[in-house]
């Protein structure tokens, strides 16, 4: 759970001379630790000077005072070598991108290897013909579409980390984004891949080409497996073409965030589907304003940012102004690219706030049908309200995918920097409501360390069951990401 660093030996490897390691123990780490730096393999780093920048991802979450050690992998041949001396010994291996996930999906556990993908960055290929590009894991996603657009095409998910995430990580965790409500996940612009299996084995999933149902869908299996079956080290993306015509951007505040929403499912009576349909409530304009000297929160304390592209824009922006109107926002159509940047960059920034703040954030990132999404935000301001934590939100409200994040003061963690009993109980309570409303518990994020305990109430025991059995088959002595996903 996410705590305040502290001290603690990340890193800390040494070999015992003569001694016969043991798997998942510090003598088996250090030994595969030699055995790949006699082999050559990417760069190795132990201590804690060059190690601790590895062992946390952007969740919060404290691995505390464990032991591990890293590989920057410079190549696949570099993997697959990791993977093989990792089953040999019985060591752990943790993929990692740029550690921009928040459910403690690339923390550091004890006596594992951290495996870095953050240097195989190229982007091999990029076919305008077959509408594709063919790209290693640890390219920044904004990349892929700046290199798209330079032959009039683009890579459809629009993360809101696109500037900082790797497509590696989206790929993970199946990431969404801005644009989902029109052009779907990650999953549904992968059309290949090329993965590592626990072994070393190299293996090829799904086609080049759009169409292909051969044997099982292997490359959707992987997608969203958080490295717990495999370590993706290449993939090909499907690309599409930019839409032609104008883009038309609506902000529209309201006074409420439940007002905001309600308004967001009005949208979908008129037949139209916005490119991009993002919730940010009060709390979030209220920081905005701090940072950049605007005056959005005195518009309102619920903002719909709202986009329709393609020839037929502006007449599907007029339509979905009436009804906002109608519904009582106050609004501002744009179709200025400098404006449209201003407003999004709102968004993007509600993200990577990265303003000092004497808090620790619990990001949850459920899912409910659109029917559903005022109800659940009634849920979560009575559950901030029951159990006395301010929770935030913010939203993909087009497709039904909530941030309801936890804010809790540093001053309220434990000593061992724990969160309060209160934190975890609100997020218990809109977890259940999430699933009850016929939602999920992650929508985007995945599991990772910090959603493990509400796996199993979602899938049932036989679903659950059967991932186990699945993980165990691509991963038979559980050294891929281990603790990540299944709590056991």
């Amino acid at each position: 759970m996410p705590a305040t660093a502290g001290s603690r030996r990340c890193g800390s490897v040494s070999e015992v001379p003569g001694a016969v390691p043991v798997p998942g123990t510090g003598q088996a780490l250090a030994a595969a630790v030699a055995r790949l730096r006699a082999d050559g393999v990417g760069v190795v780093l132990t201590g804690a000077e060059t190690t601790l920048p590895y062992a946390r991802d952007r969740s919060g979450h404290d691995p505390g005072d464990v032991v591990f050690a890293v590989v920057v992998a410079r190549s696949v041949a570099d993997v697959q070598q990791v993977c093989r001396v990792s089953a040999e010994f019985g060591v752990p291996v943790i993929p990692r991108g740029a550690g921009t996930g928040y459910a403690g999906g690339a923390a550091a556990t004890e006596g594992a290897i951290i495996l870095s993908l953050g240097k195989l960055t190229a982007i091999t290929g990029i076919d305008p013909d077959s509408g594709l590009c063919v790209v290693e894991p640890g390219v920044i996603t904004s990349e892929i579409s700046a290199a798209a657009r330079a032959v009039g095409l683009r890579y459809a998910p629009d993360p809101a980390s696109a500037a900082i995430s790797t497509i590696g990580g989206n790929i993970a965790t199946n990431a969404g984004g801005l644009c989902c409500v029109k052009y779907g996940v990650t999953r549904d612009s992968v059309l290949a891949l090329d993965v590592v299996l626990a072994g070393g084995e190299l293996i090829h999933t799904g086609h080049r080409s759009i169409k292909g149902v051969s044997g099982y869908d292997l490359t959707a299996l992987f997608v969203g497996s958080e490295g717990t079956l495999g370590v993706v080290v290449g993939a090909t993306l499907r690309l599409l073409p930019v839409p032609l015509g104008s883009v038309h951007t609506i902000a529209a505040f309201f006074e409420t965030a439940e007002q905001a929403t309600a308004a967001s499912v009005d949208l979908f009576a008129t037949g139209v589907r916005p490119s991009m349909l993002e919730l940010i409530d009060g709390v979030h304009l209220s920081r905005i304003d701090d940072w950049r000297g605007s005056d959005f929160r005195a518009r309102g304390a619920g903002l719909l940012l709202v986009q329709t592209d393609g020839l037929a824009a502006a007449a599907e922006a007029a339509l979905l102004r009436d009804v906002l109107v109608r519904s009582g926002g106050e609004i501002e159509v744009t179709d200025d690219a400098r404006r449209t940047d201003e407003l999004l960059d709102i968004r993007r920034w509600t993200s990577q706030d990265q303003a000092p703040r004497p808090e620790i954030t619990l990001n949850e990132d459920f899912a409910v049908p659109r029917h559903r999404l005022v109800e659940m935000v009634r849920l979560i301001e009575a559950t901030s309200a029951r159990f006395g934590v301010v929770i935030t939100i913010l939203a993909h409200i087009g497709d039904g995918n909530l941030h309801a994040n936890l804010r809790i003061p540093r001053s309220e963690l434990g000593p061992d920097g724990a969160l309060p009993e209160r934190a975890w109980l609100a997020a218990d309570a809109m977890i259940a409501g999430a699933l009850e409303f016929g939602g999920t518990i992650t929508g985007e994020h995945g599991i990772g360390m910090l959603k493990r305990r509400w796996l199993r109430t979602e899938l049932g025991d036989v679903q659950y069951g059967l991932q186990r059995s699945l993980k165990t088959l691509f991963d038979p002595q559980h050294l891929l990401n281990p603790g990540k996903v299944f709590l056991d």
